[in-house]
């Protein structure tokens, strides 16, 4: 796989409504909210298959029915290509699953 190139937060995040900057550094974030602990970690799981698949691997945490995600791709210390297409992936699960927000 190629070395992808770096697009920046603010060119993803035009493209992605919902999602956040993080400050300090190259990255996007959103957290997504569901009703309970079950259908969080559905869409967690539905989302490690991708990543496997795309061997692009988000930072995440969970906590009942929170996940906070952060997505950068680390080998160019940056927001690429490959975190638009993650984030797009994760907002069509977060629907499928009931999210709230």
């Amino acid at each position: 796989m190629s070395r992808p190139a770096r697009i920046g937060a603010a060119a993803a995040l035009a493209r992605l409504p919902g999602w956040n900057a993080v400050e300090g550094r190259d990255a996007i974030h959103r957290t997504f909210e569901f009703d309970e602990f079950n259908a969080a970690f559905g869409f967690m799981t539905r989302v490690a298959m991708m990543a496997e698949t795309m061997q692009h691997h988000p930072e995440w945490s969970n906590l009942y029915g929170e996940v906070s995600v952060t997505l950068a791709t680390h080998e160019v210390e940056g927001v690429t290509e490959r975190d638009v297409i993650m984030a797009s992936f994760m907002d069509q699960c977060a629907r499928s699953s009931g999210a709230k927000s």
